[in-house]
C-alpha cells in the first residue's frame, strides 16, 4: 500500500510563497502519476496540478496558472509544489494522491486516484 505524506503547509500572507512536498516512505514514486487537488471548507475537492510519471507532462488548473509549479526530485523521492503569488481564495487543505496507470498526460480528476495523503493545510491571510 502506497502511503504519501504531505508537508510545507502554513500560515502566509497574500503575495507570498509555500513550497508543499510530498513523499511516500515505503515505495518509489517515479513511474507513479502525481496529482496535488485541494479542498477549502464547504467547497468540493478540486484538482489543483498533476505530473505524469511516465512523461515528466505537467497539467494546472486555470486558476493557478502561471503562480504554481509542479516538479519531482527522483533522488528524493519527492514531488513538490510551488505556490508563488498566493491569494486568500487559495486557502484550503491541498493533498497529493497518486495513480499507476500509464498515461502521456495526468489527470486531475479525484475518481482516478489510487492513493491519498492526509492532507496539509495552507491558509492564505493577512
Amino acid at each position: 500500500q502506497l502511503q504519501l505524506v504531505e508537508s510545507g503547509g502554513g500560515l502566509v500572507q497574500p503575495g507570498g510563497s509555500l513550497r508543499l512536498s510530498c513523499t511516500a516512505s515505503r515505495f518509489r514514486l517515479d513511474y507513479y502519476n502525481i496529482a496535488w487537488f485541494r479542498q477549502a471548507p464547504g467547497k468540493e475537492r478540486e484538482g489543483v496540478s498533476c505530473i505524469s510519471g511516465y512523461t515528466g507532462r505537467t497539467n494546472y488548473a486555470d486558476s493557478v496558472k502561471g503562480r504554481f509549479t509542479i516538479s519531482r526530485d527522483n533522488a528524493k523521492n519527492t514531488v513538490y509544489l510551488q505556490m508563488n503569488s498566493l491569494k486568500p481564495e487559495d486557502t484550503a487543505t491541498y493533498y497529493c494522491s497518486a495513480d499507476g496507470a500509464v498515461r502521456s498526460m495526468c489527470l486531475m480528476r479525484p475518481y482516478n486516484m489510487e492513493y491519498w495523503g492526509e492532507g496539509t493545510l495552507v491558509t492564505v491571510s493577512s
